[in-house]
Order: structure tokens, then C-alpha cells, then sequence
């Protein structure tokens, strides 16, 4: 008979490298603590690793126990973040390159890449509708977010971004909210 070993729940680390790097991103773009328009190197190592890494890792322990949403969730935003992080290092020279083309190409860039985002995170909501009102409510306010993010980022509208860093912060909340409640247990 084989034996399996019995995984801890990956979902408290997954919401909580979501939750962080979401909040210190939202703060950001909500330009609270530094002035719009800043560079974002304050979150590249969150988005790297914490939001990036632990979150694609605890997707990967997600299918260990079967937990299909989790698994694609938490590993689907670890590569989102890996992205993210990759698109604003300047090494990768990719912003660099959208503005050396000129005209609306940045912002236009950006856009796209968070309305794939925008599509994505709605499906997950879709998902959610047959879970629990936390669920429910992280991915909604998160589709907002991203919502905002990309009209801000298409149009060129700082206050569409700020507004979708205020409700990236509310998202970071929820997340970090769902967390506690699994991490905060009797079994722990």
C-alpha cells in the first residue's frame, strides 16, 4: 500500500504573498507615500519572489491536494506577478522599448496586458460564484482593480490608476482577511 504524506494548507501562503505585494503595489499606484509617477523598484522583489514564487509554489501544492481553482489561481497570479516584475526590471529594457516606439505604444501595452488580466480574473470570479462570500468578494474587487489599472493605463488617466490602487488596497485586505481565517485555526 502506498503512502501518501499529508500536505499543510498552501492557501494561507498564497493569499498572504497576494495580499502583500497587491498592497504595496496599491499603495503605489494610489500614490500614497510617494508621488505618482515614481519608479516601481519598491515592489520587484515582492513580485520576484513572494508574490511571484511562494504564490506559483503554493499553486503547485494547490494540485498536490487536488484543489484544482487553487491550483490555477494561485499559480496563474505567481506568474502574473513574475510578469509584472519582468515588465517594470529595467534590465528587460520592455517599458524602455514600448516608449522608444513612440505615441500611445506604452500605454497601449500595458493596457492589453491588464485587460488579459481583466478577463482572466473574471473567470476566476465566475468559479468563485459556487464557493464562499470571501472568494466571491476577493475576485470581484479584484476584477475592479484590474479594471481601473488597465482604463488607467490605457488612456493615460492618472486618476482611473490612483483609483485602482485604492481598490487594490481593499483587495489586499480581503485577501489578507481569508488568509487569517484559514491560517487562524484550531488545527494550527
Amino acid at each position: 500500500m502506498t503512502q501518501f504524506r499529508k500536505l499543510a494548507n498552501p492557501g494561507p501562503l498564497g493569499l498572504s504573498s497576494f495580499a502583500l505585494t497587491t498592497f504595496v503595489l496599491s499603495l503605489h499606484n494610489g500614490a500614497i507615500g510617494q508621488p505618482f509617477g515614481t519608479p516601481t523598484s519598491i515592489v520587484l522583489g515582492l513580485a520576484f519572489f513572494y508574490g511571484g514564487l511562494c504564490q506559483l509554489l503554493a499553486g503547485m501544492w494547490e494540485f498536490a491536494q487536488n484543489n484544482t481553482f487553487g491550483a490555477t489561481a494561485f499559480s496563474s497570479y505567481g506568474g502574473f506577478w513574475m510578469s509584472y516584475a519582468v515588465i517594470i526590471t529595467p534590465g528587460f529594457e520592455v517599458l524602455p522599448t514600448l516608449t522608444e516606439a513612440g505615441g500611445t505604444a506604452k500605454a497601449h501595452g500595458l493596457g492589453i496586458f491588464l485587460l488579459g488580466w481583466v478577463i482572466m480574473t473574471f473567470i476566476f470570479f465566475l468559479a468563485t460564484l459556487r464557493s464562499n462570500l470571501g472568494l466571491c468578494l476577493l475576485f470581484a474587487f479584484l476584477d475592479i482593480t484590474f479594471i481601473l489599472l488597465c482604463a488607467g493605463d490605457w488612456t493615460g488617466t492618472p486618476k482611473v490608476t490612483k483609483a485602482g490602487g485604492y481598490m487594490g488596497m481593499l483587495t489586499a485586505f480581503i485577501a489578507w482577511y481569508i488568509a487569517a481565517s484559514d491560517l487562524i485555526t484550531t488545527d494550527n
